[in-house]
């Protein structure tokens, strides 16, 4: 029988290791800043073009290397990490696989130029294919220059997934932020397209972490510094009321090195546990210190995923510390570490003894019970009077709810399907959630929030059409809204959709725009955080590369502006809102599918009371 089975050739070798090393541009951004700090870099810059895919560029002003050296890094499983198999439960470096520059040189053209202190002339090398092209000598800078051009143009199957630029850009910068944020002595620069991103200057960590963020979060954060015989747990964690809907803004780093671990960001969710509801997110910057040996970094090609000798302690130490953190900085109530008060009896005063409430009279076994009526004070119930109290706090802040109409095409056979048959005093509000109103065979239950949301995201979406473009007003003194490398560029990449919605947004300095107009309809509001807020909410909703961004924008903006739960509506707002809904092309969904409104019909009312 002939031989099946043959030794891979090393080209197809380095490019399956490619494939698990080098995902995109942010995987190459990764492993060479990884590098440089190894190579004890304090200077990094880096130089990107089209996202990276024709152009990355990483210049750092590390140790250098030598001429034969410079041409070993290539070679696979080739580096100065480790020597023997013990030595990877002993890391103290990034890299240790000596596999990133092999698998980079399979699937791109590579320059290196690079120098030692001590050397008159440096090396300059061409790779293109893992095949040597150049080496020769050249005058260059101390330290060593990456250059790498034309990603995936070997594998263009591998470059057709690629996504747009705007969100390879993102996944760069969010490469970045995971390196320069534990390396804040580091200065780092980083252009695009000719265009500086980032200029981080060799600071604190709280410096850093402003940088990148924004100013405001700096009263919004809490101090973590815990030293303990196993761990030691050092940073920052948000205070409860800057929680987000996404998990943005949270960092584990174990030595140094970010890490993925759904399992201690349960920790820090239960601590959180009473102070934010269980659909938000606490930002935390957290920084592990572990002895290597009881770590390890080499189950994952990413080197994101990590095993602790003992998960559950690190696990148990990292709640009670935080915990701690939240009980010291008095933010809400007071977390475990206060006295139990319940326990603290007045003697003083005299103990009432406790008083059962029952009918004597009641027999069970007795057919025909006459029982006494039961105030609603004793049954605690509210009096359906208090559902039609005068509103006398500010009405709908929202124009579009309060004095315009939605300028939809309403169909007649509407009313019809819907049986719609609605007086403005049967309308009321249910827990400060819900309007109910009868309909010809029944309730109908209507969600508040979803309904108002899906009014204005309708009202937003045909403002794309050039007759119903919304109205800025100009703003006397214009905000300004800073925000962090990523959403900047976010904003920078959307700011003609902006404008169709009524937001003249103009840059003002790094990272940071000028509001100089705002939706006419839209007044006494918060625009930072409408704006944050909005930014968030579209991050949510780009799980599709191919999602039209206005449509998101638009979405985003009526979920950051509707109506919220707890809001008390008059009647007269109960009734427009409702009204509003039913003109609207969609009645039955908001716009990310939830349902808006229950049906109950009158025959399952019957069928319930004949059970």
């Amino acid at each position: 029988m002939e031989n099946i089975i043959s030794v891979l050739s090393d080209s197809v070798a380095n490019q399956i290791a490619a494939g698990e090393v080098v995902q995109r541009p942010a995987s190459v951004i990764k492993e060479l800043l990884e590098n440089a700090i190894d190579a004890k870099a304090t200077k990094i810059k880096v130089i990107l073009k089209d996202a990276g895919k024709t152009l990355i560029q990483v210049i750092d002003n590390g140790i250098g290397m030598s001429p034969v050296d410079a041409r070993m890094a290539f070679e696979r499983h080739a580096t100065s990490k480790i020597k023997i198999a013990n030595d990877l439960f002993d890391l103290h470096t990034k890299g240790f696989r000596g596999e990133a520059l092999a698998s980079i040189c399979s699937i791109a053209y590579v320059e290196l130029k690079t120098k030692r202190e001590k050397d008159e002339l440096g090396q300059y090398i061409i790779i293109e294919g893992n095949r040597l092209i150049k080496q020769e000598s050249c005058q260059t800078g101390t330290g060593s220059s990456f250059t790498i051009k034309n990603l995936f143009y070997n594998t263009p199957a591998r470059r057709h997934f690629l996504k747009n630029d705007n969100i390879e850009l993102k996944h760069i910068l969010d490469e970045i932020e995971r390196v320069a944020i534990p390396h804040y002595n580091i200065e780092f620069i980083v252009f695009h397209n000719d265009h500086e991103l980032m200029n981080l200057p060799s600071a604190t960590l709280i410096e850093r972490l402003m940088r990148l963020l924004s100013s405001h979060y700096k009263d919004k954060l809490v101090a973590i510094n815990e030293n303990i015989e196993v761990v030691n747990f050092h940073g920052y964690v948000g205070k409860p009321e800057v929680a987000l809907k996404s998990k943005r803004n949270q960092f584990f780093f174990v030595n140094n090195r970010y890490i993925k671990s759904p399992y201690l960001n349960h920790a820090i969710h239960e601590a959180y546990k009473g102070l934010i509801s269980d659909d938000k997110h606490v930002n935390y910057f957290l920084f592990l210190d572990v002895n290597p040996k009881f770590i390890d970094v080499n189950i994952h090609p990413s080197k994101t995923e990590i095993k602790f000798q003992d998960e559950k302690v690190i696990y148990a130490l990292l709640l009670s510390t935080v915990k701690r953190a939240i009980g010291k900085a008095e933010m809400g109530i007071q977390i475990d570490f206060e006295p139990e008060t319940a326990f603290n009896v007045h003697y003083n005063k005299p103990v009432k003894k406790p008083q059962l409430d029952y009918n004597p009279s009641y027999n069970p076994f007795q057919t025909d019970v006459t029982f006494e009526k039961t105030s609603i004070k004793q049954n605690n119930l509210k009096n359906w009077e208090t559902l039609y109290e005068k509103y006398n706090e500010d009405s709908i802040h929202n124009a579009a709810l309060t004095n315009q109409t939605l300028e939809v095409e309403t169909d007649e056979s509407l009313q019809t399907q819907l049986n719609i048959e609605t007086e403005v005093s049967s309308l009321f509000q249910l827990q400060l959630k819900y309007i109910v109103t009868p309909f010809q065979n029944g309730l109908y239950v209507i969600d508040q929030q979803r309904a108002h949301e899906q009014i204005l995201f309708e009202y937003y979406f045909s403002s794309k059409q050039p007759q119903n473009t919304i109205a800025s007003q100009k703003s006397l003194f214009p905000t300004v809204i800073e925000l962090s490398v990523s959403d900047y560029e976010l904003v920078q990449s959307l700011l003609h959709h902006f404008l169709v919605l009524g937001f003249e947004l103009e840059p003002f300095g790094k990272n940071t725009f000028s509001l100089q107009g705002t939706p006419a309809n839209l007044s006494s509001v918060n625009f930072n955080s409408i704006i944050d807020t909005l930014i968030e909410n579209y991050k949510l909703n780009s799980f599709d590369s191919q999602f039209d961004p206005f449509e998101n924008i638009c979405k985003s903006l009526a979920k950051s502006t509707c109506i919220g739960y707890g809001k008390k509506l008059t009647h007269e707002e109960m009734s427009l809102l409702v009204n509003q809904l039913f003109m609207c092309q969609t009645q039955l969904f908001n716009p990310t599918g939830k349902p808006i409104i229950m049906e109950l019909s009158t025959n399952t009312i019957d069928k319930f009371f004949k059970k």
